[in-house]
């Protein structure tokens, strides 16, 4: 696919979103030449799910931090606790705290690090064995310990639909998704991938997590 392509498909979708609305490429398994094709669009945020193809990465790229508006690198994958050093150090942003003990020790590391990344909580909504995540209750239980925990910096709630969901349901699940971060408090949410981000986006999602929407099927 040409540049103009993906510069075509990321028009196309941000004049469907409302303002509140943003859009995170979801670069992992595509080359530093791709991302740079997003960039000349206008693209500055990236989503990544592992750490050292990142690395490579945002070394390949360095030459563009000098940009009025620098790239924000997200990341978006399943965090394993020996990583969290390197995506602290790596990353602004982490879509995928999923229980209070990542949370803590996030929150432990970022302070030797002298860093206040912005999180999700990831919540788990429906049954679904291949996501992780907080169920509601566990994270409402969790609330007190996991708000306190300086320096992070809380902004919302991310989910999954799980697959073989109707639009309906998916919609159902993103709706429920909001409602529970209205009633933390927490004005963000990381919901809506590239085969449902239009029942996100009617549900309140704040962030779309577009991979093959922008790129295209990976071969």
């Amino acid at each position: 696919m040409a540049a103009a392509g993906l510069a075509e498909r990321l028009s196309e979708v941000r004049q469907q979103l409302p303002a509140t609305t943003q859009v995170l490429a979801v670069s992992k398994g595509q080359p530093s030449e791709r991302i740079r094709e997003a960039v000349a669009a206008g693209q500055r945020s990236f989503g990544e799910s592992r750490l050292q193809e990142a690395i490579t990465k945002q070394e390949e790229l360095a030459d563009l931090d000098g940009l009025a508006s620098p790239l924000d690198w997200h990341f978006i994958g399943r965090l394993q606790a020996n990583k969290a050093r390197g995506v602290l150090r790596q990353f602004g942003t982490i879509h995928s705290v999923d229980s209070l003990a990542l949370a803590e020790r996030l929150a432990r590391i970022a302070a030797e690090e002298a860093l206040s990344p912005a999180v999700f909580f990831q919540v788990k909504l429906r049954p679904d064995p291949s996501k992780t995540g907080f169920e509601p209750e566990e994270l409402r239980a969790a609330w007190p310990q996991l708000r306190a925990l300086a320096p992070l910096r809380p902004l919302g709630l991310m989910t999954i639909a799980p697959q073989g969901l109707e639009a309906a349901e998916r919609q159902a699940l993103f709706q429920d998704c909001a409602h529970l971060a209205a009633e933390l408090n927490l004005g963000q949410l990381s919901m809506g991938m590239s085969g449902d981000w239009r029942e996100a986006v009617a549900a309140g999602s704040t962030w779309l997590r577009l991979g093959s929407t922008l790129f295209g099927h990976r071969p």
